[in-house]
């Protein structure tokens, strides 16, 4: 039987007007302690986001869902989160926040492969 270790994950949502509150899933975040594991999986509907707020700024949503994966990839594109380990950049990535790109709620699972798992929650979540 192979090793399963607990993971966290919250969705990353786009909500274009926040004074609506309307939002879609456009990604996952997905940390594994035991495996010092962290990624991001995005995927924007560019279409349904047109749908909420037809003058939606799809070139900044997409930035700053690109910068979310640059979190998680770590490295001098990171920013000033280049030096921190994956759960300090997980719990930074998941603080609630007032922008047009937020995270969901953290939620748990068990895993034996996070990446798989992390594309799982994609198709599922999101696609």
């Amino acid at each position: 039987m192979t090793a399963r270790d607990v993971f966290e994950y919250a969705v990353v949502r786009v909500v274009p007007r926040v004074e609506r509150g309307e939002q879609i899933n456009a990604g996952v975040l997905l940390y594994c302690r035991a495996r010092s594991f962290i990624a991001a999986r995005i995927h924007l509907d560019e279409e349904r986001l047109r749908c909420l707020d037809p003058n939606a700024d799809v070139v900044a949503v997409r930035a700053a869902l690109r910068a979310v994966e640059c979190v998680c990839e770590g490295g001098e594109r990171a920013g000033q989160a280049a030096g921190d380990d994956p759960g300090r950049r997980f719990r930074w990535l998941t603080a609630p926040r007032s922008t047009v790109v937020q995270p969901g709620p953290i939620h748990t699972g068990l895993t034996s492969d996070p990446a798989a798992d992390a594309d799982r929650l994609l198709d599922l979540l999101v696609r």
